[in-house]
């Protein structure tokens, strides 16, 4: 490194409650539990509470590690860092590059639901608006997203709090209203067995559920790129993470259990995103106006969850930028803001460019599926690589505080936990469960596939002409001195 200081992103801007809802947000709890978690009672039926609560139990192990790794690398290279320690740099550079990629493209997945959820409410209450007039309401969308990223971090991080504060809320309030309406149905058989779908008995039913919700927790790692811009962040990234997860599973148990008791577990089975037989039909004919509030916070969870991953992308993108493996563009930081205002004006390009692009190819819809289906694969992926990371980072870096459960056993039990729902995403029936994928979400796997392709190839080229930036990976730039507040905006060298 040259040691020329040079402006960063802006320390100790944060503190525990902005982080925390970082990951709760990032894990779009209110779009989860409407959209999500629904598609699992086509299995579980009227048992995908337990279905829920397995689900949790096996996101904690990997919460665990990242938590760990959290506070030992407090980093704004997250991932990417702790896969660079914990097995290699290379590694770490293709975590990296393949994270960026898709956390880049989940402001417009979310965009795009923002778009095809207002616009088809609007089309029900009111027959004269087109149901397919979605994409004002994406780029209004997009443009509330690059305002908050672009005045820094407090602002971004304290919208996402009120957002996350208001969908939880709103979700809670009306899971408890349902238990007390349930009144003697109210029954703990949901946390069993009996209420499996029909053709998946059992325990296989609640196995098969259990892999469908998992994908509800994706982004409870969030909070861990504003590791360099958080007070004391050893210590709240750990708290962050782990509580996000822990808390937002609970939410799903709960809220799941109040619908399924209430529009009755042998029923439970044809329960879904849509239609009378979801939360907003069940809002409509049962409790008046109160789902306009469950619209309101589904579409404030796309929001939210579209501010969070831009504020993931853009910092893992500074992380990048800075030891030059990204175009150093990337680590140039607001003057005033200290925000990565080149990341998240090229956050901003990419979101319009796929929304609308993809959106306009085919439809909002199917738009939306291909690039969940893309997301879901690399994250997963991602995480079963930290998983590994974990337990390579203490065995290898910092044997003395090894812990044989939390270091080696969950880091296992996590990966077990994760590859069924890699393979179910990725469509690939193993399981008799999993439908093989139609195009053009099925062109997920290539796009995938091209992507880390290119990240190889830029790998090799690094590797021989610039093996030191590929070493700067594994770089904690936490623990360097602190740079004095810059006069104009810069890119860090190195």
């Amino acid at each position: 490194m040259s040691g020329e200081r040079v402006p960063g992103l802006r320390r100790e801007a944060i503190g525990l409650r902005e982080v925390l809802f970082q990951s709760i947000t990032a894990m779009a709890p209110a779009a989860a539990v409407a959209a999500s978690i629904p598609s699992g009672a086509a299995f579980a039926g009227g048992s995908l509470p337990l279905s829920l609560l397995i689900a949790l139990v096996a996101c904690l192990f990997t919460a665990s590690c990242v938590a760990e790794l959290a506070r030992q690398l407090p980093a704004a290279g997250s991932v990417a860092t702790y896969a660079a320690q914990g097995l290699h740099p290379a590694v770490g550079f293709l975590v990296g590059w393949g994270y960026v990629f898709v956390e880049a493209l989940v402001p417009p997945l979310l965009l795009l639901q923002l778009g095809f959820t207002t616009a088809g409410t609007l089309h029900q209450e009111w027959s004269s608006y087109p149901g397919d007039l979605w994409w004002p309401w994406s780029l209004a969308g997009a443009a509330v997203i690059a305002a908050a990223g672009y005045f820094g971090v407090r602002a971004s991080a304290r919208f996402g709090t009120v957002l996350g504060v208001f969908e939880v809320l709103v979700f809670v309030v009306f899971a408890v209203w349902l238990i007390v309406k349930a009144g003697g149905d109210n029954t703990s058989s949901v946390f069993g067995t009996s209420h499996t779908a029909e053709g998946y008995q059992g325990i296989s039913g609640v196995f098969a559920g259990s892999v469908y919700t998992v994908l509800a927790f994706a982004g409870f790692e969030a909070a861990a790129p504003l590791a360099e811009e958080t007070k004391d962040p050893r210590r709240t990234m750990h708290r962050a993470v782990l509580g996000a997860a822990l808390a937002i599973g609970l939410f799903y148990v709960l809220t799941t259990y109040a619908m399924a008791v209430y529009f009755g577990p042998d029923r439970f089975a044809g329960f879904g995103a849509s239609g009378a037989a979801s939360w907003e039909g069940v809002a409509r004919a049962s409790f008046g106006l109160f789902w306009v509030l469950v619209f309101l916070a589904v579409v404030n969870s796309t929001i939210a969850n579209a501010n969070a991953c831009a504020n993931v992308s853009t910092r893992t993108a500074f992380a990048l930028g800075r030891i030059r493996v990204f175009p150093q563009l990337f680590a140039r930081v607001h003057p005033r803001h200290r925000s990565p205002v080149a990341g998240i004006a090229v956050q901003w390009a990419v979101a319009l460019a796929a929304m609308l692009g993809l959106g306009f190819s085919y439809d909002p819809v199917t738009a939306f599926l291909l690039l969940a289906t893309v997301i879901v694969t690399v994250v997963i992926g991602v995480y079963i690589v930290v998983n590994l990371a974990c337990a390579g980072y203490f065995l290898r870096r910092r044997r003395e505080l090894f812990k044989p459960v939390r270091h080696l056993l969950f880091p296992l039990l996590g990966i077990v936990a994760f590859v069924p729902a890699l393979l179910t995403a990725a469509g690939l029936p193993v399981f008799d469960f999993v439908s093989e994928l139609t195009a053009p979400v099925s062109y997920a796997g290539p796009v995938v596939g091209a992507w880390m392709i290119a990240g190889v190839m830029v790998l090799i080229f690094l590797l021989r002409r610039h093996p030191g930036r590929i070493a700067e990976t594994a770089r904690v730039h936490f623990d360097d001195s602190p740079t004095p507040e810059p006069r104009q905006s810069g890119a860090v060298q190195s």
